[in-house]
């Protein structure tokens, strides 16, 4: 019999409890355990990124600046200074657990960014954005490897800095469009012009760049292993991967994706098999000799982006990824970043080709511009955004660090750059670029002024498609004739879920839409009966908007300004329950509306629509009159409304009451003259049409108008009432009460639910002229609806 010895080794740590403080005791003790000392790591990091997060917002800077701050401000640059909390927070034993999970957590982070990014783009981008990138990838690839080149041979410098600088030239033509999206998103200009362009332009430099990053990977790996295999193989490997996910993952994927849409539900079973692929792709992307990011991006590049597939992954994914994972890694990349080894003497060669290389990028931008006709200032703002750096960068500087193609401090230098290039880029941007003033208009661009020959043009924002037969009915209301035509241009609100570029979709009067498009579909051939019954009146242009809620207001306002719109008609963030109740309340349309009315380049409408309380007939078929009411109390915006009734009057269906609120005893005031002459005016136009009508009702207060706004319940079906009014005492004590700002005191009244109708509300607020409301002067101008010319008034007092 015999035995076999094995050689064992144990290290034993003694905690030695100092003093009689027993939660010192208990801490020291904690942190040895792994666990511990990892989820106490994790804790830290995030507090300490949260902290400079709130701390650098309000200064304009980006989510990628605060995190690797907060990484740096734990490393050995600030707090890592002291040895005691080195030691206890940061051993040299639990880098490998952090610096996994971060490995871990970016491969997952890489592959919701890629299931973002629509492929199709990526490899058909538009002619404008296709020569901005061709123009950016080669002057950037090309200048900087030669001012290197140059470099090296006029001024001697380090072998190891000369190597290391041909590394940071060639990574400046890495854009990346995730790093590109997400700042953005946090500027909030990604569906803008220049954003739709700047997302574009990344994504075509990021085919070119990835097989450069491919190659460049495939011979420093191989220059590191030092194994004797020459990088042909790494480089074929790498490439047989990516057709490997092309041609057998895709089709796997898209043959699994189809058996469970006949069940009508994303099962978990079909998203835990990709997050296994995505774990062994990035593992097959680690033996070939690659980054392991390499295989869990291209995965995501396969997986059909938006809904339904991935939609859910993103839903799923999405928010551990950007508020865990992806800035613990930003972080991590801080800790091993210290300031203190940088020596500037030795490593200027390093700052002046970044410095080249951004202006290289600058350049490389506007000359292409310069042909495409592009204002300066938006070029020179394209060109600091494709500047913006992020974790892609930061991805090859560990892994060159890790293979000691960099030094401990270039890698200090490169970080630094990245933090004071993005630092210095966005507030910049915040500067230079501001989307709204864009939409200001000098010229007005309202029904009360509109030429009686010219056409009506109203932008209707459908977002629900159960509010299609109240627009159709607004639309028909508003007369179109073949004097005045109308020109209808329908906006379908999508909210952006699964995607990071915005999308907007002009649909074509003779296209076929495709079965996913039911909701469109629908809502289009809605629109097109309405146009075929009012042919050669009316036309109808439609659109499907695909952005975030929060950016969905720069999409209206666009194209309200490029269609030149008269009235853009919004829908409420409330949806009435057929009890009555509010079933639903969706804040960021509110939200949405709110923006829009402090920029948008035309007059606005909120339609509060209460179709689903009573059994809504169209008036295209209906043969009752439809009743509609004008409130007005004065200003601008009831002056719009009173513009848009007698608009409305002159249809043959409609009966108009225009119900004018009095104050008792302002007999004399100013205001009350000139809205007695606007009202007067209208009347005089309206000479003969019995379908217009003017009551005076007389209120001595607030309370006396609300009283007389709650009589009007289930006696029109459409109540037209101004937003906004000037200081007056008929208001006194209602807007304490209001709750929905973006509808007035009047709107809010009407809007509320103790408003026990079933009539629809449209709260109009007039255009305003260079961030302004117009004000009384365009309520003096003459009227522009001329009509047959006597109407008849009743004066009621309360």
């Amino acid at each position: 019999m015999s035995m076999n010895s094995i050689n064992q080794t144990y290290v034993c740590e003694t905690v030695e409890r100092r003093g009689d403080d027993a939660w010192q005791y208990l801490f020291q003790f904690s942190v040895k355990s792994p666990s511990s000392l990892f989820l106490l790591q994790l804790s830290a990091i995030s507090l300490i990124s949260q902290l400079m997060e709130s701390l650098f917002k309000p200064l304009g800077q980006s989510t990628v600046v605060s995190h690797i701050f907060g990484g740096i401000i734990l490393g050995p640059s600030f707090l890592g200074q002291k040895d005691e909390i080195a030691r206890t927070l940061f051993p040299q034993r639990g880098n490998l657990t952090l610096e996994t999970f971060g490995s871990f957590g970016l491969m997952f982070f890489l592959f919701v960014m890629g299931v973002k990014i629509d492929a199709a783009v990526m490899l058909r981008p538009g002619r404008q954005a296709l020569v901005v990138g061709l123009s950016v990838f080669f002057f950037t690839l090309i200048l900087p490897l030669t001012f290197v080149f140059i470099l090296k041979h006029s001024i001697p410098t380090h072998d190891h800095i000369t190597d290391a600088l041909y590394l940071i030239a060639l990574c400046q033509t890495l854009i990346g469009s995730p790093v590109i999206a997400c700042l953005l998103t946090e500027l909030k200009i990604l569906n803008t012009d220049i954003g739709r362009l700047a997302i574009s332009s990344s994504m075509f430099c990021d085919v070119l760049a990835m097989f450069t990053t491919v190659a460049t990977l495939s011979f420093t790996e191989n220059k590191k292993a030092n194994n004797g295999q020459t990088p042909i193989y790494s480089l074929i490997s790498s490439f047989a991967l990516i057709a490997g996910i092309f041609y057998v993952f895709k089709p796997v994927l898209l043959w699994m994706l189809k058996r469970f849409q006949q069940r009508k539900l994303i099962q978990e079973v079909l998203i835990i098999w990709i997050f296994l692929l995505v774990l062994f792709s990035g593992f097959l992307s680690e033996i070939i000799g690659q980054h392991y990011f390499l295989g869990p991006l291209v995965l995501g590049l396969v997986v059909p982006d938006g809904p339904p597939l991935g939609a859910t992954i993103v839903s799923k994914v999405e928010t551990l990824a950007l508020r865990l994972f992806y800035p613990t890694f930003l972080a991590v990349s801080g800790l091993q970043t210290n300031i203190f080894i940088i020596r500037l003497g030795d490593s200027w060669p390093v700052v002046v080709v970044i410095l080249f290389s951004c202006m290289v990028k600058i350049g490389a931008v506007v000359l292409p511009a310069k042909y495409f006709n592009l204002l300066n200032a938006d070029a020179l703002v394209l060109g600091f955004i494709l500047n913006a750096r992020g974790f892609l960068q930061l991805i090859l500087f560990n892994f060159w660090k890790h293979g000691q193609l960099m030094s401990d401090e270039e890698f200090s230098l490169s970080v630094m750059a990245v933090v004071v290039m993005t630092a210095i880029i966005t507030p910049l941007i915040r500067l230079l670029y501001d989307p709204s003033k864009r939409y200001f208009s000098s010229s007005r661009c309202t029904i009360q002024h509109l030429k009686a020959e010219s056409e009506l043009r109203v932008l209707v924002c459908i977002h629900h498609q159960d509010n299609i037969p109240t627009i159709i009915n607004l639309l028909e209301v508003s007369y179109a004739s073949r004097d005045s035509p109308l020109v209808a241009i329908a906006l379908i609100l999508v909210e952006l879920v699964g995607r990071s570029n915005p999308v907007l979709i002009a649909h074509q009067a003779d296209c076929t839409l495709d079965r996913s498009s039911s909701k469109a579909t629908h809502i289009i051939n809605a629109l097109r009966q309405y146009e075929d019954h009012n042919a050669g009146y009316a036309t109808v242009d439609a659109f499907t908007a695909i952005s975030p809620y929060e950016l969905m207001h720069d999409d209206v306002c666009r194209l309200a300004f490029d269609k030149r719109a008269t009235i853009a008609i919004l829908p409420f963030h409330k949806q009435w329950a057929i009890d009555g109740t509010i079933e639903k309340v969706n804040r960021p349309i509110q939200n949405m509306n709110l923006q829009i009315l402090e920029m948008a380049p035309c007059s606005i409408g909120i339609l509060v629509d209460r179709g689903v309380l009573t059994k809504q007939i169209s008036v295209l078929t209906a043969r009752t009159p439809y009743h509609i009411a004008v409130l007005f109390v004065g200003g601008p915006d009831d002056a719009e409304s009173l513009a848009l009734g007698a608009r409305m009057a002159k249809h043959h269906m409609v009966d108009l009451t225009v119900i004018r609120f009095l104050l008792f005893g302002a007999e004399n005031s100013k205001n009350r003259k000139h809205d007695t002459e606007l009202i007067h005016e209208y009347r005089q136009a309206n000479l003969g049409n019995e379908h217009f009508v003017v009551v005076e009702e007389m209120v001595r207060d607030g309370s006396g108008l609300a009283a007389s706004i709650r009589g009007m319940e289930d006696c029109f079906d459409l109540i037209i009432a101004g937003r906004r009014h000037e200081e007056n005492p008929i208001l006194d004590g209602l807007h304490q009460w209001s709750e929905c700002p973006e509808l007035g005191v009047v709107g809010d009244i009407l809007a509320s639910p103790d408003f026990r109708s079933s009539s629809t509300v449209l709260v109009v607020q007039q255009q305003r002229l260079r961030g302004r409301f117009s004000g009384r002067k365009m309520m003096n101008s003459g009227l522009v609806h001329d009509a047959p010319a006597g109407s008849w008034s009743i004066m009621m007092e309360r």
